[in-house]
C-alpha cells in the first residue's frame, strides 16, 4: 500500500512540519505515531519523511529521502469560462488529476454576471482544492491556479498550440498534436458570442462531437484526449 502524500509549506534544513487541519488529520484520523514514515511535498520537491514529534496542532517530520520528480511531458494551460462555483470546483479536482499544469478561469460576455468578482474571494480555497486532489491522485507538483481574467487576456497568453472549443464547429474534431505547451479554451454555458469566435480567429478550431456538453464535462473530455495524444506520440517525453 502506498504512503499517504502530504504537502508542507517549506522543507528547511532536513526538517518540515504540518500544521493545522492536516496536523489535525494525522494525530486524531491516521493516529500518526513518532517513528512512522510519509510522503511529503512542498509543491516542487518529493521526500521520504519520518515523523520525530506528534502534538495535537503540530506534527514534525526528518528527511530521510529525496524521490525524483518526473517531467510533465508538456505545459497544459486550460482556460475555463467562469460556470456556477459548486461545478467549476468539481472540475478543479478532475483537472489536477488529469495532469493540468495551469488553470485560468476567465469571464467573456455570457458569463453570469458578478462571478468575477465573487471568485476572488475563492482562490485560495480552489488552491486547496488542488492539492488535496494532488494528494489524493498522488501529484507532487500541483497546477497553478489563477485568478480569473478578461476572455481577451487569455488569447494573449503563451502557447505553441491553443485549442478554442466551439459546438458550431462539428466537422473540426479535437486531433491533439505533442506540443511543448498547449491551450485549451472552454467557453461559458451559453456559448461563444460571433465576436469572441472572431477573437479567437488565430486558435485551432475544435469540435468534441454532435452533442452540446456542459463547460466542465467538455474541459474533462478535451484534458483526456490530450493526455491520451502525450503518452502515445513517440518522441514526446511521455512516450
Amino acid at each position: 500500500m502506498a504512503r499517504r502524500l502530504f504537502f508542507v509549506p517549506e522543507v528547511h534544513s532536513a526538517r518540515a512540519a504540518l500544521r493545522g487541519d492536516d496536523a489535525k488529520h494525522l494525530t486524531r484520523v491516521l493516529r500518526v505515531e513518532t517513528g512512522q514514515l510519509y510522503e511529503l511535498s512542498d509543491g516542487q520537491r518529493h521526500y521520504l519523511a519520518e515523523v520525530e514529534s506528534a502534538g495535537r496542532d503540530e506534527v514534525s517530520f526528518r528527511i530521510r529521502e529525496e524521490f525524483s520528480v518526473p517531467p510533465e511531458p508538456c505545459e497544459v494551460t486550460l482556460a475555463i469560462a467562469l460556470v456556477k462555483f459548486e461545478r467549476l470546483e468539481w472540475l478543479l479536482e478532475k483537472a489536477t488529476e488529469l495532469g493540468a499544469t495551469r488553470i485560468q478561469p476567465f469571464w467573456c460576455q455570457r458569463s453570469e454576471d458578478g462571478l468575477e468578482k465573487a471568485a476572488i474571494k475563492r482562490l485560495e480555497r480552489w488552491r486547496r482544492i488542488a492539492i488535496e486532489s494532488c494528494q489524493q491522485s498522488r501529484r507532487i507538483i500541483p497546477p497553478e491556479i489563477l485568478a480569473p481574467v478578461s476572455f481577451e487576456s487569455v488569447l494573449r497568453l503563451p502557447a505553441a498550440r491553443r485549442y478554442f472549443f466551439d459546438e458550431r464547429r462539428e466537422d473540426d474534431e479535437f486531433t491533439p498534436e505533442w506540443a511543448e505547451s498547449s491551450l485549451l479554451l472552454v467557453g461559458p454555458e451559453g456559448g461563444w458570442t460571433d465576436r469572441e469566435r472572431t477573437l479567437a480567429e488565430g486558435c485551432i478550431a475544435a469540435s468534441l462531437g454532435p452533442r452540446v456538453l456542459r463547460a466542465e464535462t467538455a474541459a474533462i473530455a478535451a484534458l483526456t484526449l490530450l493526455g491520451a495524444c502525450l503518452r502515445r506520440t513517440p518522441g514526446s517525453p511521455a512516450s
